[in-house]
């Protein structure tokens, strides 16, 4: 495969981008790492890392970057030769089969929906983050993309997860749920009641409404909601973890009783902050665009970004895209045979 990463795109760009990219070309030696950005400043990390001369790793100078705060509608129009469009625009004229940027979320949605479009029976796109839980991972999706959504996007947003955790993480029935105020059927606004009954008529392992506490028990491996409150819903949970790891630390280093303490906890302590690392998931998949398009954390490092494009390649080995127009197809069906 050919992964066009965003070399400009995120906090420690393009020191960290570079890195990852090449460590990723000498551990997939049999795909092409496309490095878009500024070529000077791309070459000049290229021969930091002793990388100047690797045979699967080219550039595609791209003149603009945008920024993380910038509006990505206005950004997709008026950079038009941004780091984030120039690598979308590879995909979408078949010089790239995947996209990688730790860039300007809004943008690289913008510029993906624009010029990949979406799946033939896709009608929103989707982000699907994977929240690292102490059970495991638990898919939320949408995560911003999307937030006027109809239950007909959530109900897809179910099927399109489900097939990514099928077919990529490797769980062969993945247990749905909705996100809600309540377990209770009889819970939550119109748009929540209609979307379950929606997907209780799917054929998806659909296993009833979930409460925000059930993100992170076990209980479910894909939670479904409308992208503002997905959005919410991640931002809030990684600016709890941040504090209180960083609470942790600060009371840790109190008293010499305290730091004894916590060097005994030491490897308890490895063990479940591995099991938590966001990097280990590398980015998010955009779910419904007609292409491979992976998001990565703005504060991505070098190990983020290899494991991202690792990500990248195998959407493409297992033919997520491929197996969810087909899913959709027949949810469609189950649906108006059902009504």
């Amino acid at each position: 495969m050919r992964i066009a990463v965003d070399a400009m795109g995120g906090d420690a760009a393009p020191v960290e981008i570079v890195k990852g990219a090449v460590a990723a070309a000498r551990f997939y030696t049999d795909h092409e790492m496309i490095l878009v950005g500024d070529q000077d400043r791309i070459q000049s990390e290229l021969v930091a890392c002793g990388a100047a001369t690797i045979g699967n790793i080219s550039i595609v100078h791209a003149s603009q970057v945008v920024d993380m705060n910038e509006s990505a509608t206005v950004a997709v129009r008026k950079k038009v030769d941004s780091s984030i469009t120039r690598g979308v625009k590879l995909v979408a004229e078949k010089a790239a089969d995947a996209v990688v940027s730790a860039g300007n979320t809004g943008a690289t949605v913008a510029a993906s929906s624009l010029f990949l479009r979406t799946l033939e029976h896709v009608k929103r796109p989707g982000i699907a983050v994977s929240i690292p839980t102490f059970h495991g991972a638990c898919m939320v999706i949408d995560a911003g993309a999307n937030i006027q959504c109809k239950p007909s996007h959530l109900m897809q947003y179910g099927v399109m997860a489900s097939v990514f955790c099928k077919y990529v993480l490797n769980i062969e029935s993945p247990r749905v749920g909705l996100l809600n105020i309540g377990e209770e059927d009889a819970k939550g606004n119109e748009l929540v009641k209609e979307t379950f009954a929606l997907l209780s008529k799917t054929s998806l392992n659909f296993v009833g409404n979930a409460e925000g506490r059930d993100v992170f028990d076990g209980k479910f491996d894909i939670v479904v909601c409308e992208g503002f409150v997905g959005n919410v819903l991640l931002k809030f949970a990684e600016g709890l973890s941040i504090s209180m790891l960083s609470a942790f630390a600060s009371e840790a280093n109190k008293s010499v009783l305290t730091r004894l303490g916590s060097w005994l906890c030491k490897p308890v302590r490895k063990h479940l902050y591995s099991k938590m690392d966001y990097t280990e998931y590398g980015g998010v998949p955009l779910l419904g665009i007609d292409g491979i398009s992976i998001i990565s954390h703005g504060r991505s490092d070098s190990k983020t970004i290899q494991n991202a494009i690792r990500e990248a390649i195998q959407f493409g080995k297992y033919e997520v895209n491929k197996h969810i127009n087909s899913e959709l197809e027949k949810a469609n069906s189950s649906l108006v045979t059902a009504t």
